[in-house]
């Protein structure tokens, strides 16, 4: 398989998993688990043929560690960014003094009004270093680096989640505690 065939997978994973369960005819548990085996058999179905050496590689290789295995190997999940109701069953804790988002210049009249709002996903994602924030927001347009003070915001009494592959979630940002840079333009 070579590394393109793998990252298209990755990225179908990703919509069946956190979006689309039923492009496969899967099932997520309220923790968001699916059965492999049901999940391969539904891929072949709509013409995706993976098996489960193929979708272990996808798994532990993904730059982004979008998916879980659970201990037996019989289960699969998204890490976060589901769009349909779950319990990842992350406890919260208490986030570094401040954390990263990268967005496009394109919503930076509606994140200064609004602030960071999770839409239809379950959670804002939040990055603790500057890289990893990039790489996320320069897929949308013009990379605009936003500074987040998360130790204010916890200090306020909002709670942050820490997903299994590193990504920070928090319910919403109020534009209060976005640190905006000063070359950015208000589009």
């Amino acid at each position: 398989m070579t590394r393109e065939s793998r990252i298209k997978l990755s990225k179908h994973l990703s919509l069946v998993l956190r979006h689309r369960p039923d492009l496969a005819d899967v099932f997520p548990d309220n923790a968001g688990w699916v059965d492999v085996e049901s999940l391969l058999a539904g891929l072949a179905r709509t013409g995706t043929h993976l098996d489960r050496d193929e979708l272990e590689l996808i798994v532990t290789e993904s730059d982004k560690q979008r998916f879980k295995l659970n201990e037996d190997k019989s289960k699969i999940r998204a890490n976060q960014g589901h769009s349909y109701q779950i319990d990842l069953g992350y406890a919260p804790q208490k986030p570094p003094e401040l954390l990263f988002h990268g967005t496009a210049s394109k919503y930076l009249r509606s994140i200064r009004a609004e602030g960071l709002i999770k839409r239809l996903r379950h959670h804002v994602h939040l990055a603790s270093n500057l890289e990893t924030a990039a790489k996320v927001g320069k897929r949308h347009g013009e990379l605009v680096l936003l500074t987040i003070r998360s130790g204010q915001m916890f200090d306020k009494g909002y709670e942050f989640f820490l997903s299994d592959n590193g990504v920070w979630l928090t319910e919403s940002v109020p534009a209060e505690f976005i640190q905006f840079p000063s070359n950015a333009l208000d589009d």
